[in-house]
């Protein structure tokens, strides 16, 4: 088959590529900018764009297949051209599901933990050498790409994100999959650029787990009330496994989960990730892999990329980077991080990045998100707020949306690189919580600081 990726640069776009390449398809494609590690990575499989820039003349009637990713605009001049030769143009998850309409489609949904939770599965199914098709949202140790398709295996892992599938498909992507084991480990309002209420948020998690085929099973955190609720009032005939979050302890900033055998270290710690484990464990058990061989497998799993990733350590000091942003994300990772060190002092440092963070209504969702630290800080940048074309949000607001009397906050990348560098971490946990770089923060140097 021949397909021309429009947007070819997106992580999730870039991945599927390669992908493509890897099975044996003919791949192009087009970007106006390609950011590492995509570019590089595009590079080494020669799927990277000779230039960057949208080129008409490279959509023609010979093409199979278009796939659009949410980069491109609507009026992108290839995809008019597309439109124009009348060629079948795929979002990304409608190809995805076209790459696996024959097999078991297992589809991880939630607004936290997904990216998590399915990495768990597949540390699990790749320690015991199980093969399956997969798409994640991080990338994991072990595995060369994040996105893996071919025509034998029988199952596909699917991380199912909620956010629209394309710019001419407005519909959430986790819509198009049509699981047949589906999990979700939570709802809190996000993305309010495209849900502007939480119930219209919540309806969209309503139609996922209607979505599942009939006679297929969802696995659900019991725990989250609106999770429950959905769960228990859907008429779809599918069968339900609700978990909760096991029992485990924290001795000397060590994790203890308990099992059947008895206590077990883990690598992973908090409170939200062991309900992420519980999850996995009922997802894994489905795909035929029994509780003692789960176990064993996940005592080594590290966590996914930028998920409370460890970057610095001394013997005295140890700083974590993070990519929540929403508040339920950023409220459980500060508690999982204090309750691992209860004997540290928690600085948490918040970038407030995306859309929903940075407006001004939304803001008011972040109150007691950052109590469990010890000092808490928050960076924003006026100037994102201008280029997003948001309302201009003010120190005072974000004082209050928190609130929290000793917050301390943060315009200025200069400054807040100034209280890193004089800050004494002697006893201490960093955690840095963003998508983005605070402005131009330097990790190597944070990690100096730390490990000085």
């Amino acid at each position: 088959m021949r397909v021309h990726f429009i947007a070819i640069g997106g992580s999730a776009m870039h991945n599927l590529a390669i992908a493509l390449h890897q099975k044996g398809y003919q791949v192009t494609g087009s970007d106006d900018t390609i950011f590492e590690p995509s570019k590089s990575r595009l590079d080494r499989y020669g799927l990277l764009p000779a230039e960057f820039g949208w080129f008409p003349e490279k959509i023609s009637s010979d093409l199979d297949a278009i796939i659009l990713g949410m980069h491109a605009k609507g009026d992108n001049a290839e995809l008019l051209k597309a439109q124009e030769l009348g060629l079948k143009i795929y979002s990304y998850p409608e190809f995805l599901y076209e790459q696996s309409k024959n097999k078991t489609r297992v589809v991880i949904g939630g607004s936290h933990g997904k990216t998590t939770i399915t990495s768990m599965i597949l540390h699990v199914l790749h320690y015991h050498e199980k093969e399956v098709d997969y798409m994640v949202g991080a990338q994991l140790e072990g595995f060369d790409t994040m996105v893996h398709l071919t025509d034998e295996n029988d199952f596909i892992v699917l991380e199912g994100d909620e956010y629209l599938s394309s710019p001419i498909d407005r519909r959430p992507k986790f819509h198009l999959y049509q699981p047949n084991i589906a999990l979700v480990s939570g709802i809190a309002w996000d993305h309010i650029n495209v849900f502007p209420t939480f119930d219209n948020y919540v309806d969209q998690f309503k139609v996922f787990m209607n979505s599942i085929v009939n006679g297929g099973a969802l696995v659900y955190n019991e725990e989250d009330v609106e999770v429950k609720k959905l769960a228990e009032l859907t008429e779809n005939p599918i069968r339900k496994f609700p978990y909760t979050t096991p029992m485990y302890r924290v001795e000397d900033g060590d994790t203890l989960l308990d099992t059947p055998e008895g206590e077990m270290p883990i690598e992973i710690f908090g409170g939200h990730n062991l309900s992420n484990l519980a999850g996995a464990k009922w997802i894994c058990q489905h795909m035929g892999i029994d509780e003692d061989d789960f176990y064993e497998a996940i005592a080594s799993f590290k966590g996914a990329s930028k998920r409370l990733e460890k970057i610095a350590e001394s013997s005295n000091a140890v700083a974590y980077k993070d990519f929540a942003h929403s508040p339920s994300k950023v409220s459980a990772t500060t508690k999982a991080v204090k309750e691992q060190y209860q004997n540290r002092k928690v600085i948490a440092c918040l970038e407030l990045h995306t859309y929903s963070s940075l407006n001004a209504e939304f803001l008011k969702e972040y109150e007691g998100a950052l109590n469990s630290a010890d000092e808490a800080v928050v960076f924003y940048s006026p100037h994102a707020v201008k280029i997003k074309q948001l309302d201009e949000v003010s120190e005072s607001q974000i004082a209050q949306a928190f609130n929290r009397n000793d917050l301390v906050i943060y315009t200025d990348p200069e400054q807040f690189q100034h209280y890193l560098k004089q800050k004494d971490f002697t006893n201490s946990a960093l955690l840095l919580m963003s998508s983005g770089n605070y402005g131009g923060l330097d990790f190597d140097e944070v990690k100096q600081l730390v490990e000085d």
